[in-house]
């Protein structure tokens, strides 16, 4: 009984390591565990897809196997022939086919041999290339498939207007790339495409660190938070201490949900998702409609001052009375607002300067402004957005998350009256721009 039992100790042993070395390649049936017993690494085959397989990462401490990261998602080793998944001396990962063929790799650029680099899985999740001084010179976080993890950072643009993307799911047993992208655009919009039609829009940031926080029945609480990291913007949540286990994807459906992991039920509990109804969707309700969230059902609406062009309100609204340049004009505050998409972004300026960049020209419809200061941003401490001609993507937020919109409406005369509930200021137009 005694070489049994130690043979069962080597067993545990080898399972439970963390980390692969040059010396260590991994084949079918190898696993990383990392630390903690948290997430687990090793080759998959999704449900009713056995003819290919992949070299994932998994959640290794639920019954429910998650997958959260992928890394051939692309290129997957066909049939049943074996994969070997190992890290070169030049300290890269390389999944190889049974062929000896470069399936997936890395790109590191080490040009000497570093020795003692090993390839570590977290336990948050996080598989890390990491150099005898400690430093990490590559990470799966950087390179995400269709999962946030908590403290994993997603970029929204950086000082080339670049981003880092989600990716969805093509279906539930394919994990190749599908039509589904999530990331920032210059402006620190969040948005879901289509391929290259927005499905999903996230408005501008307005300024605010913590931008959304959730509680759960239970207590704790996710919050999420955008990052300057020297001009560069990031997205992350986290979660509190003593959490469920909590991650937020890109849905194979186009849909962003955050979903907990409910230990009673022994299923992922929809925490919530977006766009949250059909008129959350980009542009649904038209130019110059809006979604109103603050409905027991979201409803398409006109904004104030505009009618509906038909019953399909895909068509929008429009004016009730042309704007006439010159004779007057009046701005009405729309209140708690996700301001809308296609906006031209002025910099440096004041809120009055910002006004009258939009009251002195015709054609600008709109406008909203933002304090940034709160980002620590040293270029540009606010944010003037204003909008020439259409408004498209408009929403009235049932959440309390909205900022302000001004919009311009039509006077018969210089003088405003104020109406119930609405905030109007007059505007004497210049003749000229």
């Amino acid at each position: 009984m005694g070489p049994v039992f130690v043979l069962l100790l080597l067993i545990c042993v080898c399972n439970s390591e963390d980390s692969l070395t040059p010396a260590k390649p991994h084949s079918v049936g190898d696993r990383l565990i990392s630390n903690g017993g948290i997430f687990a690494l090793g080759f998959f085959s999704p449900k009713n897809s056995s003819a290919n397989s992949y070299v994932g990462i998994w959640y290794h401490n639920i019954p429910e196997r998650t997958y959260v990261w992928v890394a051939n998602r692309d290129s997957p080793i066909t049939g049943s022939s074996p994969g070997k998944f190992v890290l070169t001396t030049s300290s890269d990962l390389v999944l190889l086919d049974s062929k000896g063929s470069t399936l997936w790799t890395t790109m590191n650029n080490i040009t000497t041999e570093a020795t003692g680099a090993a390839a570590i899985l977290l336990d948050s999740g996080n598989l890390v290339i990491r150099l005898p001084n400690g430093t990490d010179i590559w990470q799966s976080f950087h390179h995400p498939t269709d999962t946030i993890l908590p403290n994993m950072s997603l970029q929204l643009s950086n000082n080339n207007n670049l981003s880092t993307h989600l990716v969805a799911w093509r279906a539930p047993d394919d994990p190749s790339t599908s039509d589904y992208s999530l990331g920032g655009d210059s402006s620190f919009q969040i948005l879901v495409w289509n391929r290259t039609m927005p499905y999903w829009r996230r408005a501008a940031l307005d300024g605010v660190l913590v931008f959304a926080m959730y509680q759960s029945k239970s207590g704790p609480i996710m919050s999420q938070t955008i990052v300057n990291r020297g001009g560069e913007f990031y997205l992350t949540y986290t979660v509190s201490d003593g959490s469920a286990s909590m991650r937020m994807i890109l849905h194979y459906t186009g849909m962003v949900k955050l979903l907990a992991w409910n230990s009673n039920s022994l299923s992922w509990d929809v925490f919530f998702e977006r766009p949250g109804s059909s008129c959350d969707r980009y542009a649904s309700c038209g130019p110059f409609g809006y979604c109103d969230a603050t409905e027991a059902v979201a409803t398409c609406k006109c904004l104030d001052g505009f009618e509906s062009v038909g019953l399909d309100f895909s068509l929008g609204c429009q004016r009730k009375k042309e704007i006439r340049c010159g004779q007057g004009d009046s701005f009405i505050t729309l209140l708690n607002m996700k301001t809308p998409d296609k906006f031209l972004y002025i910099r440096n300026r004041s809120f009055d300067q910002c006004a009258e960049e939009c009251s002195r020209n015709c054609s600008c419809t709109a406008y909203a402004y933002a304090n940034l200061s709160n980002l620590g941003v040293t270029v540009d401490q606010s944010r003037c957005l204003v909008w020439m001609g259409e408004l498209v993507d408009t929403e009235k937020r049932g959440d309390g998350l909205g900022e302000n919109l001004y919009l311009r409406i039509p006077s018969s005369s210089g003088i405003c009256s104020l109406p119930t509930l609405l905030l109007i200021f007059c505007v004497g137009l210049p003749t000229k721009y």
